[in-house]
């Protein structure tokens, strides 16, 4: 990654000192950790005289999270000697990372990777608290670096940003590249010491968390100006019509290939789809050869929770439509905002929002809900924003489903959700719903003794411990099928959130990652190699079958005729590559998963008439790829040009600007 501007380096040097030694850590400090405006944990450091510093970190995710303590010696230049962690990670995994650096040499272990190197490097632990990142940061202020190499692997690089005032403080974000898709936010005070970070569940010294999102609009700011630059380089819309020659078209309406097409394009509509016979074309028109490529309409994605970066890796894959399943209204509204004017490169967002119950497995949302009047004003808050669908969460009080489906229809709105703690679905879609989320609810049902759990880790856990013990002929299944099919109900199965809890094991590749796991940036190929839920022995034979069972099902409501989303809640679209290979992997025809994945999707999202089909008239969205995913459900992760609302982007320019190689 390229190094920040001279004018950064010398403002970095300039700013702070450049001691030979760095001052200790010098008092205790506690963080919150935060999830939608509410305290879900806590973090503490506490250092001592020798330069060593003691951690604990915590915080609740809906009954997930992790649960870590830790040691940290510093030399005194604030590089790692040692570190020593323990406790459980996000998924309740057993934590033990070791990490040594001594007489040159330095070795790591964990339960997912283990290696040795020269020292010299400064070792980002895996299972590390949030103020890693802004210990690493302090160090290379110190010696006035703007690079530094990491162990395992990689190099970060820093660039300073804004500066406030806050409650009588200076405090100042650092962005830090090479880690991530995109720069990561930290903010250190005056005495460089960790004020605050990023992320889903960001810490903030404790007593300071009102001042949150004031730190959260300035990162926002730098981001939404990176991302403009970008947008402005990466895309080009032509000056006048585009045709794309000689190229393989999939034909969603039929699921069928038409070889030899030119698909001529004006402004940002198809104009025409036609063999192409080498007919003279408009003067001043570009042309894209596709020959060898087949085009396909710009795929869905129909279960993301979207984030900046995702705009840039949905685009570079071929995904030029999402369905929002649950975010922030107002930074969402503002990211679509932005895409829609070609400030932010990303896809069109389908808004569907998200409401949840009290208690302590709420989701991570502000809108929360538990009387028929808290329903009535959320659903009409989000109709009048442009949202076209309900989201109902797993803590909603089960007497309130039926009130929120009637005001939802009555509005035009679609609903889905998880079912809820207390509800089986077989009861949920009685309640009138249009859809559920997530294949395991779909055998939870057939476990109601623990319909009570479902708002906890248990929704996970009871389908990876019986989804293989259910009879998929038996008369009850046979008859909850033909129940989805006879009300329409759609199902959005998900698959690849549960291969990876079912399936991925520590120290390998998870099987999601696996085929771009040498492309991905530091941060995530550490991720990739976590393992999924606990699972030796009995049990992972055990796990692994109830995940084939989860897709077999998925086949067979296919072949019954259930109406089916393809979504990935994970990254987006990387995932969206695995999830479509999943579905061919259970079992479904490569040409029906991609006409599930663009003009099926499109019709529940209510959009088949301007997107989900290459055809005249319709919205010039588009993705171009190497070889033939209709034959070979692979190819699909050979992406070469996408087009969304007439722009043109080479997907190799966007995963250089994501930190991946092409």
């Amino acid at each position: 990654m390229k190094p920040p501007p001279v004018h950064n380096r010398t403002m970095l040097r300039a700013a702070l000192f450049l001691a030979t030694a760095l001052p200790a850590l010098a008092q205790p400090l506690t963080y919150s950790i935060m999830a939608a405006g509410r305290i879900a944990g806590r973090e503490t450091y506490t250092p001592a005289a020798d330069g060593s510093v003691r951690i604990a970190w915590s915080y609740n995710d809906r009954g997930r999270g992790p649960d870590l303590q830790g040691l940290y010696v510093f030399d005194p230049h604030g590089v790692p000697l040692s570190i020593s962690l323990t406790g459980q990670d996000y998924n309740h995994t057993p934590v033990d990372e070791r990490f040594t650096s001594r007489a040159g040499a330095a070795q790591w272990k964990s339960r997912a990777e283990s290696g040795s190197a020269p020292s010299g490097g400064w070792y980002l632990a895996a299972n590390g608290p949030s103020a890693q990142t802004a210990w690493l940061v302090r160090s290379m202020l110190a010696s006035g670096r703007t690079s530094m190499p990491l162990l395992p692997t990689g190099i970060a690089t820093l660039e300073r940003g804004a500066t406030l005032e806050i409650q009588g403080r200076s405090v100042t974000m650092y962005s830090l590249g090479g880690l991530d898709f995109t720069p990561q936010s930290v903010w250190l005070d005056g005495h460089n010491d960790f004020f605050a970070g990023s992320g889903d569940f960001p810490a903030i010294r404790e007593g300071f968390e009102d001042a949150l999102p004031r730190i959260e609009i300035a990162a926002r700011e730098a981001g939404d100006q990176r991302l403009r630059d970008l947008a402005r380089r990466l895309g080009h819309q032509p000056a006048g019509p585009l045709a794309i020659r000689h190229v393989r078209v999939f034909d969603a309406e039929t699921a069928s290939l038409h070889d030899d097409q030119i698909v001529l394009i004006a402004g940002n509509r198809i104009q025409s789809v036609a063999p192409d016979r080498g007919a003279a074309l408009p003067p001043g028109t570009e042309s894209i050869d596709g020959s060898g490529r087949t085009l396909l309409p710009g795929l869905f994605d129909m279960h993301a929770h979207f984030e900046a970066f995702e705009g840039l890796l949905n685009i570079a894959c071929g995904v030029t439509s999402v369905r929002d399943l649950g975010n922030d209204m107002d930074r969402l509204l503002r990211w679509k905002g932005l895409m829609d004017a070609h400030e932010m490169i990303g896809p069109r967002v389908v808004l569907a929002g998200v409401m949840d119950g009290r208690g302590p497995y709420s989701a991570p949302t502000n809108v929360l809900v538990g009387t028929e009047a808290e329903a009535r004003a959320a659903i009409l808050k989000y109709k009048a924003s442009g949202y076209i669908q309900i989201k109902i969460y797993s803590s909603i009080p089960p007497s309130l489903v039926p009130f929120i489906v009637r005001v939802a229809h009555e509005n035009g709105m679609r609903v889905s959700g998880h079912v809820p703690a207390g509800m089986i679905a077989d009861q949920f879609v009685d309640a009138g719903v249009d859809e559920f989320q997530h294949i395991n609810f779909f055998f939870l049902n057939f476990l109601p003794a623990h319909a009570a759990e479902t708002n906890t880790r248990a929704r996970l856990t009871l389908p990876a411990e019986h989804a293989a013990e259910l009879d998929p002929n038996g008369p009850a299944v046979a008859a909850f099928i033909a129940k989805l099919k006879a009300k329409q109900i759609v199902v959005d199965p998900t698959l690849g959130t549960f291969e990876a809890q079912y399936t991925a094991r520590p120290g390998i590749p998870s099987p999601g990652y696996a085929a771009v796991f040498d492309r991905l940036p530091v941060r995530w190929r550490r991720d990739a190699l976590g393992g999924g839920l606990p699972a030796e022995g009995d049990r992972d034979r055990l796990y692994r079958a109830s995940f084939q069972a989860m897709l077999d099902m998925t086949a067979r409501l296919y072949r019954a005729g259930v109406p089916l989303v393809i979504g990935t809640d994970e990254i987006e679209g990387l995932m969206l590559h695995r999830e479509l290979e999943l579905w061919v992997q259970a079992g479904i025809p490569p040409e029906k998963v991609l006409q599930i994945a663009t003009l099926g999707a499109a019709r529940v999202a209510r959009a088949d008439a301007e997107r989900g089909s290459i055809a005249p008239g319709k919205l010039a969205d588009l993705a171009l790829f190497e070889g033939n995913p209709a034959r070979a459900i692979s190819d699909i992760r050979r992406p070469v040009t996408v087009i969304k609302d007439g722009v043109v982007y080479p997907s190799a320019d966007l995963f250089r600007a994501l930190g991946m190689t092409p």
